[in-house]
């Protein structure tokens, strides 16, 4: 039949579970039905949640009001993240969302400054970016004079699963509250035909989509679908998670913050701020890595932390027969790079693009497995840069990533910038040209040779143009207000909630 809706069963609500409901509802809602299966049972952690600049175009797609979002997710803008002693300790550099610099056809605007850096000239590399300034001086706006500011967000993320929550039921999204006990598969085909929940009550459907975390029960448990462990490139294998009050915006940044034994992250949202440690069970105690984060906590701590246990890698199949796993279910890469919502967001999109229509599904499966596997290996070799550029040895931990051998294409592309000073983006278009420059110089890593462009131009030429581009962000960078100030104006977050009172009465 023409008319027939596909029956659609998201399994696990959070972030996970709410944005896959809320984007299929807003797209393809005329041609699904859609339920989502969810326990109260299991809890959520209300922290900080980073994000990158992709989360906005996703929500430009599904027409998200920018400020009705963050007003209700007590959400603060983010040009970039803060890395502390991770080269060495008492360093600090900025990887900012920025473009830096501007680029020609033959080749990219860090030869440039490179060229002049050689004679003394040039000045610092994040004179040219006008997000890394704004976030080194607390500064934030959307737009600067006649310049478009990228910007990411901090939010709630228990907030965030909320009001996604209540725009999917809106459009006709059905929540039913059980915590799945049984898979049912097809002994002809092998697909899932229901689940079947501890309260004695069942969901039947043509597709499921696996939203229930580091369990993975439908993917992973139903299906019997194996895990590539990346441990022995990230070891890591727990963190703690709380939350400090704060006053105000906070930075507009990210914190990740080098301890000893692992790394710390702040993701300031409005009077409070998430933080967390990740660490490795190898090398460090759970009693260890709370201490360390309860005494470097940027206010007073708001709730009793809580222990997570993850592996980092992936299924082996995002898809398979009739279910595709999306988020933690699917597979897991320690929050360095905010990289949580948009890995989700890029698994929404692609299951939309590829979305079956009858229930012959392997060649989309096969296309969906390929691309999702791609763009997790690309975002794990990222994550992999920043440990193995760091020189510091004064722990088993950082020796470990520091002497460890690494992926062979990361290998390359190190190899290549140190020689030449070549840079090119990822495979994915997330890591930009600009974000490999910015953590490759921030933890030291300078090429030995580059691109003689800048030196066809000659000292004084090159230097001229270089100071119109370090005004031009000086200009623009004078008219942003402070981020506390910006996100008072923009989106308080009493808006939101006056925005539903006004609605209802």
């Amino acid at each position: 039949m023409k008319n027939k809706k596909t029956k659609v069963v998201i399994a696990g609500g959070g972030t996970t579970g709410w944005v896959t409901a809320y984007a299929l509802a807003k797209r393809l809602g005329p041609v699904l039905d859609i339920r989502l299966i969810e326990s109260e049972k299991i809890g959520t952690v209300g922290v900080g949640e980073a994000t990158v600049p992709t989360l906005r175009s996703f929500h430009a797609l599904l027409e998200i009001d920018e400020r009705e979002f963050l007003s209700a997710t007590q959400g603060t803008f983010k040009l970039g993240i803060k890395f502390d002693n991770w080269a060495n300790i008492g360093d600090s550099y900025i990887h900012s969302f920025g473009r830096v610099g501007k680029t020609t056809w033959m080749t990219e605007f860090h030869a440039f400054w490179l060229e002049a850096h050689a004679h003394g000239l040039g000045g610092e590399l994040s004179d040219y970016c006008l997000e890394w300034k704004a976030a080194g001086e607390g500064k934030c706006a959307l737009k600067a004079n006649d310049t478009d500011v990228n910007v990411a967000y901090h939010i709630n993320a228990t907030a965030y699963a909320q009001y996604l929550r209540s725009k999917a039921e809106q459009l006709g999204v059905k929540r039913q509250e059980g915590m799945i006990s049984d898979v049912e598969l097809c002994p002809e085909t092998g697909n899932i035909t229901e689940l079947k929940m501890d309260n004695g009550e069942a969901a039947r459907g043509e597709f499921f989509i696996d939203c229930t975390g580091f369990r993975s029960v439908l993917l992973g448990q139903g299906l019997g679908v194996e895990f590539e462990d990346w441990g022995h490139w990230l070891a890591a294998d727990r963190a703690w998670a709380t939350q400090s009050k704060t006053e105000g915006a906070g930075p507009p940044y990210t914190r990740a913050i080098a301890h000893p034994m692992g790394w710390q992250w702040q993701t300031p949202v409005q009077e409070r701020t998430g933080e967390g440690i990740v660490y490795s069970s190898q090398f460090c105690s759970d009693d260890e890595a709370r201490a360390t984060l309860v005494n470097n906590l940027a206010g007073p701590e708001a709730h009793e932390p809580r222990l997570l246990k993850f592996r980092t890698g992936r299924r082996r199949q995002a898809w398979k027969k009739n279910c595709v796993a999306i988020g933690l279910a699917n597979g897991f890469l320690e929050p360095l790079e905010s990289t949580s919502i948009h890995l989700i967001t890029t698994a929404v999109t692609r299951l939309m693009r590829l979305f079956p229509t009858s229930m012959d599904m392997a060649e989309l499966a096969a296309r969906y497995n390929a691309e999702s596997k791609f763009e997790l290996e690309e975002v794990r070799n990222f994550l992999i840069l920043h440990y193995n550029l760091t020189e510091r040895g004064d722990t088993e931990f950082w020796r470990f990533y520091r002497d460890m051998e690494i992926p062979d294409d990361l290998r390359h592309r190190m190899d290549v910038f140190k020689r030449n000073g070549y840079i090119w983006p990822d495979g994915v278009n997330l890591f930009r040209v600009d974000s490999w420059l910015q953590v490759m110089i921030g933890q030291g890593l300078f090429p030995e040779h580059y691109h003689r462009a800048g030196g066809i131009l000659g000292a004084e030429r090159l230097e001229q143009q270089l100071k119109a581009m370090r005004d031009k962000v000086d200009r623009d960078l004078a008219t942003m207000p402070g981020h506390t100030e910006f996100v008072r104006q923009y989106c308080p977050a009493d808006l939101y909630a006056k925005g539903n009172m006004r609605a209802s009465a």
